[in-house]
Order: structure tokens, then sequence, then C-alpha cells
């Protein structure tokens, strides 16, 4: 795919994708510093009852992710729009769930999605502190992931590697996209 300068000069959001302990935080982090742009916290987005309701051991629904998907996407396009770029963090597992965040960023969006096996999530989950996801909704999470077809704006990533190669690879992704 080749750009065009006007889409070259679009704001362009970000948003690091995967499942809870896949290190989005802490690639969104790396990335937005390499980028010079606004970070986005996905999880600052939620409304107080949906972090209760995780914190109890129970999934959203999807009426619990509309308003929280619309507040953040909202957010990263505005970033975006202000700074020229900008990263957020976002499980966005399903399909309708990236195309939500679009539609509510309002412009140019690309999603990095960081992919693990199961047993390293988990123990990553099991040895995180003060984080309202319990590692009992690693399962759930897994199930409702839909993963990113050829037609989607996605990099794939394997979260085994180290952060800064991470942040590499999807700096040089992100030039051409």
């Amino acid at each position: 795919m080749t750009r065009t300068d006007d889409e070259a000069a679009a704001p362009l959001a970000i948003i690091v994708m995967g499942v809870s302990g896949s290190g989005k935080s802490t690639l969104a982090n790396l990335l937005a510093r390499a980028l010079g742009c606004p970070f986005l916290e996905g999880d600052d987005f939620h409304s107080a009852a949906a972090v209760a309701k995780m914190r109890a051991g129970h999934a959203l629904s999807d009426a619990d992710r509309w308003p929280w998907l619309d507040r953040l996407g909202h957010a990263l396009g505005g970033a975006a729009r202000t700074n020229g770029r900008a990263v957020a963090t976002c499980s966005a597992l399903k399909r309708r769930y990236r195309d939500r965040l679009i539609t509510a960023a309002g412009g140019r969006v690309r999603f990095v999605l960081l992919d693990n096996d199961r047993d390293e999530l988990l123990q990553r989950l099991e040895h995180r502190a003060a984080h309202y996801m319990p590692a009992s909704l690693l399962d759930s999470q897994l199930d409702t992931l839909e993963r990113p077809t050829s037609d989607e704006a996605v990099l794939a990533l394997d979260s085994h590697h180290s952060p800064p190669e991470l942040c590499h690879a999807a700096v040089a992704w992100l030039a051409n996209a």
C-alpha cells in the first residue's frame, strides 16, 4: 500500500491491542516516547462500574464496552488531531470493537497486536501487582479475541521479544502506515 502525501500528513491514532498481560502499556509508553506524542491508557477510560465488574471476576458485556470504546476513541482522535499522532492501549478484541474505535477516533487509525501464548500471559498476570484485571478472566479474553484479518491495518508482534525490539518494529511499520 502506497501512501499519498496527504495521508502521510494526516493525524495518526495508534492503538496497541491484545489481551491482558500482553504488554500493551509497556509498548505503548515506549512507542509514544519514540514518536514524541501523547499516550492514553485505555484502562483509564473505563467506568467505575466496569472496573468493579472486572475486579469481581466478571467479563464485560458489549453493552459495558460501547461507552468505553467511544470515550477512548474520541480522546485518542482528539489527541492525534492536536499532536499529529497519539498512542493508546485497548484490548480491541473483536473486529466490531476495532471498527467502533476507528469511527470514534474519526481519522487514520493503526493497530499493533501483541500476541503471546496462554501460559506466558497467565504467568505475567499472576505476577502483576495493583491491577484490577484478575488472571481468571484471561481465558474469556482469549476466547473473545478475533484475530485481525488482512483487510485491517494491523501489525502483529510476538510479545516474547523485548519491549525495545517491539517498539523498533512498530516504529518501522508505522513509518509506512
